[in-house]
């Protein structure tokens, strides 16, 4: 097993001014299955980082951790400098953490607009008509698409328009971490060419941070700034994407 770099275990830095996220030794269960374990890495404000394993290891569910959805056993998780290890799912959401799931959850009996509202509505501060005209004239610059199905029921759309959906939604809410389970499985290549545009555009503005759960090294290579390794609940390799070679990586994934 590769030597892991020193952003995780005992080696994981104390919290400075410009990290978003830190999760320290997160251990988490489900029943009596132990599925994470001493999970630690951090994010940087800004940051786009690649969290990378097989199928089974443990990405999914550490998102869950980081929504709330599933609680940590034990230790800690550090928010744009707030503990929220036991903070409910809703208060980080207002908090500023965003995620587009694997399933993306768009509400079928809801339009593309009104699933865009809900987004929204999960906005932290006091939005006016002027800051919700700009929010969603930014959505639909990135997406195109949307302004023409806007009153289609979300659940009769394609896979490629329901992530669009998805990851415009979770814009609109304004967010400072930004969590993409996947994002690219099972959609067409012209809409993954468009999702990593928009990432890729994200990383430049450095609005907020990133966090992409993705099993392919080429889509990871072209836009992670950082990788996150896991194998068997456990992070083992991670580091700057610069300073990390493919060998290191590529026996861990799939592909």
């Amino acid at each position: 097993m590769s030597r892991t770099c020193s952003f995780t275990g005992e080696d994981t830095p104390k919290l400075f001014s410009n990290i978003m996220l830190q999760l320290d030794k997160i251990n988490a269960y489900y029943g009596e299955s132990h599925i994470l374990r001493d999970v630690s890495f951090t994010i940087d404000s800004g940051e786009v980082v690649c969290l990378m394993g097989r199928n089974g290891v443990g990405k999914t569910t550490t998102l869950k951790v980081l929504t709330g959805l599933l609680p940590a056993r034990s230790g800690r998780m550090m928010f744009d400098g707030k503990d929220v290890t036991k903070a409910p799912t809703d208060q980080r959401a207002r908090g500023g953490l965003a995620c587009v799931p694997q399933g993306r959850e768009i509400l079928p009996h809801l339009t593309v607009r009104e699933n865009l509202l809900l987004g929204f509505w999960a906005r932290s501060d006091k939005p006016n008509g002027t800051v919700e005209k700009t929010a969603f004239d930014e959505v639909y610059h990135l997406f195109p698409k949307l302004t023409q199905i806007l009153n289609r029921p979300g659940g009769v759309l394609s896979g490629g328009e329901q992530q669009q959906l998805a990851i415009g939604r979770a814009i609109l809410s304004n967010p400072k971490l930004l969590l993409l389970d996947e994002p690219t499985e099972g959609i067409q290549p012209s809409i993954v060419d468009q999702i990593e545009d928009v990432i890729i555009g994200f990383k430049q503005q450095r609005r907020f941070a990133i966090l992409l759960v993705e099993q392919g090294l080429h889509f990871a290579a072209r836009l992670a700034e950082k990788y996150v390794v896991m194998a068997k609940g456990a992070v083992v390799v991670a580091g700057k994407s610069t300073e990390l070679t493919a060998e290191q990586v590529k026996q861990y994934l799939t592909v």
